[in-house]
């Protein structure tokens, strides 16, 4: 799988490791900053890692940031996406099994580097169940995006 992955200056310390794991997993990563502990503004990373999963050049993006909260609500701003923040495994799985997320978010001043392990493999490894029920509600999720505000 390809995956896109992004961190402000409040994430660059988790980077490395994240981008090992979805290596170490076996899948292809592109990495679209920050490289420094710098400050930057994370709606930008955001933006970036989203345009690649909504235009097909990853099937995922991770993005870490402080807590998580941030790199969320910027994503979710973009259609197409479906933002998760996740600190504990089940929801890292579920979100996509149920839910379909395609991006999630970790909060590294939240979560340690082996439970940073844990989700994303957890993250990675889950599918979209696609049954009656969550197909349905997918699709209301979808339908949000195109009603005016």
């Amino acid at each position: 799988m390809r995956i896109a992955l992004g961190c402000d200056h409040a994430g660059f310390p988790m980077k490395a490791q994240v981008l090992e794991v979805i290596r170490a997993l076996g899948h292809e990563v592109e990495d679209l900053g920050t490289h420094s502990a710098d400050p930057v503004d994370f709606p930008d990373i955001a933006r970036a890692v989203c345009d690649r999963v909504v235009s097909g050049k990853a099937e995922r993006g991770m993005l870490v940031c402080g807590t998580g909260v941030g790199a969320s609500i910027a994503a979710n701003k973009r259609k197409g996406i479906r933002a998760a923040v996740c600190h504990d495994v089940h929801s890292a799985h579920q979100s996509v099994e149920h839910d379909d997320v395609n991006v999630m978010c970790i909060g590294a001043q939240i979560v340690g580097p082996w439970l940073a392990r844990d989700l994303v493999k957890s993250f990675l490894e889950a599918r979209f169940d696609a049954n009656d029920d969550h197909r349905r509600r997918v699709a209301k999720l979808t339908a949000f995006e195109s009603e005016p505000g």
